[in-house]
């Protein structure tokens, strides 16, 4: 189906933060493939993990107790606030399940008419229907029926608008820490702060879409770490996997009370293959100095980026975003993917994403200087939007 306006570029192989096509040219992947291959590519510890599973044991479902399951949830467990974990495939289905869970938990403690849910606008948290509802973006509703009941919206950072959006049938309060496809904003630590104080408040949950913003990506294992806030509940997946589809849904104890035998479920949520590729990214991010130097690599992006800025300021009007999830914001007259086609004709792949803006996610692997050629080579697309002439 034409649902993606795709790039004329077939890449046949990987290597670390590197793709290379079939005409054997090389790109640097600044994209990783939305924030999903957070290892790069053909991580020999993730290939040699996922080749050993594979010749033991690919699927049983889940009637059945699954060894890596209990492996990866125990690493969970030990590494985030969560007591329960749910294995999905992919975001979208770790947001919906956390929806779930939000509202199921009212249900259990008496109050079933507690269903609505607070989100903020220009939040993405997946393609099914509810998660679209959750977001609320006309574009990506549009056509597809009656919207998914049960969403509030408000805008990010206004906390008067939200305590007030409060009331009685209000559930749980969802965001990301950062929203990335909204346009790489992301949230201060003093206002996850002030709704997880509201959520306590007004007896809500603290839902938090991590599918972005966690295993690394901001240089703590997840976002919300940065501002000493504890979700209620989390979805989690992109890269979780390392490129492998997989994501999860965490929850306190509490949060999961009503998600008993019966009320979710999944096919291939938490298969064999899966487990042994998380479980093994899991180890490779909490090995000692890793999230340190994803720090130090945050510094060199940035800077770098900052002067982009300045260099280019007819183009670019705002570094934003955290870690390695970082973006520029264009002046108006140019589109994100006249940069994107720029930056491909550079050999340097990245991301559009909403508010006129585009996403810079390198792998968490990259080295100080392929973060400097990928600025450099950003430099030279953007001097190419702006017609002038490459150094």
């Amino acid at each position: 189906m034409g649902t993606y306006a795709r790039q004329d570029i077939v890449f046949v192989r990987g290597e670390g933060c590197w793709l290379i096509a079939e005409s054997g040219e090389r790109y640097l992947d600044f994209g990783s493939g939305v924030a999903v291959n957070s290892l790069g590519h053909a991580h020999p510890q993730l290939v040699a993990a996922l080749k050993t599973q594979a010749e033991k044991l690919w699927h049983t479902s889940n009637l059945y107790r699954v060894e890596g399951q209990e492996t990866v949830a125990d690493k969970l467990t030990r590494l985030t606030f969560a007591e329960r974990i749910f294995f999905c495939n992919s975001g979208a289905e770790a947001c919906e399940g956390a929806i779930k869970v939000a509202r199921r938990y009212h249900y259990v403690s008496g109050q079933p008419e507690r269903r609505r849910i607070i989100a903020f606008r220009g939040a993405f948290h997946g393609r099914t229907l509810a998660t679209l509802a959750a977001a609320g973006n006309e574009k990506y509703l549009e056509g597809f029926g009656p919207t998914a009941d049960g969403f509030d919206h408000v805008d990010l950072g206004d906390l008067d608008a939200l305590e007030a959006q409060i009331g009685p049938e209000t559930a749980a309060i969802m965001l990301e820490p950062i929203q990335g496809e909204g346009g790489v904003r992301a949230v201060s630590p003093e206002f996850l702060k002030a709704v997880r104080e509201l959520c306590d408040k007004h007896g809500l949950l603290l839902v938090l879409d991590e599918v972005q913003t966690g295993m690394g990506r901001t240089g703590k294992l997840f976002a919300h770490e940065w501002a000493g806030v504890t979700p209620d509940v989390m979805a989690i997946a992109k890269g979780f996997g390392g490129g492998f589809p997989v994501g999860a849904v965490l929850a306190t104890a509490e949060a999961a009370k009503g998600m008993t035998p019966g009320t979710h479920g999944s096919t291939f949520g938490g298969n064999p293959l899966a487990m042994a590729v998380a479980s093994t990214v899991l180890d490779v991010i909490a090995e000692p100095g890793f999230l340190e130097a994803v720090q130090m690599k945050t510094l060199r992006l940035k800077q770098g980026l900052e002067g982009l800025k300045d260099q280019h300021a007819g183009i670019v009007e705002e570094v934003r975003g955290a870690g390695l999830l970082m973006g520029l914001k264009l002046k108006s007259g140019v589109t994100p993917a006249q940069v994107v086609k720029a930056a491909n004709e550079e050999k340097l792949l990245i991301v559009g994403a909403g508010d006129n803006s585009v996403r810079v996610l390198p792998p968490l692997i990259a080295t100080e200087e392929e973060i400097g050629e990928g600025v450099r080579a950003l430099s030279r697309a953007l001097a190419r939007v702006a017609g002038e002439t490459s150094p």
